[in-house]
């Protein structure tokens, strides 16, 4: 549904994007992530046709973005950085011109437009100048644009940008739902996202891919993984020389609140059941104790920072 091969994007002496290869299935949603400056942007506005690459090509249902740019087009939605719009429109007379632009007619058109406005909730804002609305608002009517022709393919940068938490929810809840009659890219630096909604990860840095794993496969890279974290009622300083010379574990790592710790172990043994008996052999009162299945923010920071990621 969209491949890329040896795409490049040079601004004079300068590559944003470098090298990128990749092919995105139907039903993925793939999580495209790398920190600020690291090419995103300019590789979806290259997929999305909107900036002609400096090597290699893109395609979008068969159709390269550059040779057939109409047909790559009509498959296609597309969430721009910003949500540009028209300001001084209000959102139905916005939706009214995007689907007439999209060749939309009749009764198809006023369905389509009337589903948009249902699943992005734009009911309230409907009539109100696209200029006077709230960051949140202004990013749905962004987001109803992109799915008003309902393409096979979307190309999200940033969807929950400036969205409250209940409507960062929504928007994620609206992926999942369409997600297996499409194939997404989504943009984001919120990784809890990457978990709620993504079936795959893409990370670049410097505009060059770094990883590309599946959610839980990046969470396995992650130091936390099969880590302990447990609470004590107690002051922990007194507890950390205790845990720390239980057999197997490897170090410690003390949190802010004066009363919990991350306990890590060796791979293949029961941290947790040891960390358990340990409390209750020294009386501790026990708040809390949970085995950490990974930390995303953990993994991306290790992959970005590092010059010799893969």
């Amino acid at each position: 549904m969209i491949e890329t091969e040896h795409l490049t994007r040079r601004f004079d002496l300068f590559t944003a994007v470098d090298d990128l290869t990749l092919r995105v299935e139907p039903g993925e949603v793939l999580g495209f992530l790398g920190p600020n400056g690291a090419g995103k942007s300019t590789a979806m506005k290259m997929i999305s046709g909107f900036l002609a690459p400096s090597e290699g090509c893109a395609a979008v249902c068969g159709h390269d973005v550059v040779a057939e740019p109409h047909a790559a087009r009509l498959a296609l939605g597309y969430l721009p950085e910003g949500a540009p719009a028209y300001a001084e429109m209000v959102p139905h007379a916005f939706l009214r011109f995007i689907a007439d632009m999209r060749g939309l007619r009749g009764e198809h058109r006023r369905r389509r437009i009337d589903t948009v406005v249902e699943q992005l909730h734009l009911g309230p804002v409907l009539y109100q100048p696209i200029a006077t609305l709230s960051k949140g608002f202004k990013r749905r009517v962004g987001l109803a644009q992109a799915l008003l022709h309902d393409p096979p393919v979307l190309i999200l940068d940033e969807p929950t940008d400036g969205l409250d938490p209940n409507q960062k929810h929504e928007v994620r809840r609206l992926i999942n739902t369409i997600a297996p009659e499409k194939t997404i890219v989504v943009s984001t630096h919120i990784l809890e996202e990457v978990e709620s909604v993504c079936t795959r990860a893409v990370v670049i840095r410097s505009g060059r891919v770094v990883a590309d794993d599946t959610p839980a496969g990046l969470l396995a890279r992650s130091r936390y993984r099969n880590a302990v974290t447990v609470a004590i009622a107690e002051e922990i300083g007194n507890a950390i020389d205790v845990l720390k010379g239980l057999p197997g574990v490897t170090g410690i790592e003390r949190a802010a609140d004066g009363h919990s710790v991350t306990v890590f172990g060796e791979d293949g043994l029961d941290t947790a059941a040891r960390v358990r008996e340990c409390c209750q052999v020294q009386g501790w009162t026990v708040t809390a104790l949970r085995a950490e299945g990974g930390r995303l923010d953990d993994v991306f920071r290790d992959i970005t920072a590092s010059e010799t990621a893969a």
